[in-house]
């Protein structure tokens, strides 16, 4: 019996703190799905705004909606905030887009955007996650809110720009490589 507490003795330490020691170790699955998912997002969302012509920028499908260009610059913003609080990393000071600005500006703003969620993601830690930020609201939230923020960010903004693009007769960039298939 005396054996048996002097192995519970000398292991427990090692049982009770190795899932702590394998977590931290490394970055964890989330934070490598959010890295390994950036380079696509990048990719599909910067070929959309290139596939719209510059004079289009002003579209919007209803007038309640946001014209393209403000979407554009929407997206940097919302990058920015959001790659910085998943890889709690401060955030960058961007100059503020009005969304007006032309084709070319808006779309260097948000490859340079995407080009900072890449630095930003690299520190991205799951073990964080349960860390407090500061959400666009004021309030606090766990870092898991930017975590799941970005992803549904870059599948919301994607499915925008896809529709405007189709609403002016034009074909989403990932709707071309599915008819290459």
């Amino acid at each position: 019996m005396k054996r048996m507490l002097m192995i519970w003795v000398v292991l427990s330490p090692y049982v009770v703190l190795s899932p702590y020691i394998v977590f931290a170790q490394g970055k964890g699955p989330a934070g490598d799905a959010l890295r390994q998912m950036l380079e696509g997002r990048e990719k599909s969302t910067v070929a959309a705004f290139e596939e719209m012509p510059a004079a289009k920028f002003d579209f919007k499908p209803t007038p309640d909606q946001m014209t393209f260009g403000h979407l554009a610059a929407h997206i940097a913003e919302a990058n920015y905030f959001l790659c910085a609080s998943a890889g709690a990393v401060p955030q960058h000071k961007a100059e503020e887009l009005k969304g007006t600005e032309g084709k070319d500006k808006l779309v260097a703003a948000m490859r340079a955007s995407f080009e900072f969620c890449h630095t930003a993601l690299a520190s991205a830690d799951d073990s964080k996650m349960s860390n407090n930020i500061t959400w666009f609201d004021g309030k606090p939230r766990t870092r898991a809110w930017a975590f799941l923020g970005l992803s549904a960010s870059w599948a919301d903004h994607y499915g925008m720009a896809a529709m405007y693009l189709r609403q002016n007769g034009l074909t989403p960039p990932t709707a071309k490589a599915a008819k290459k298939d």
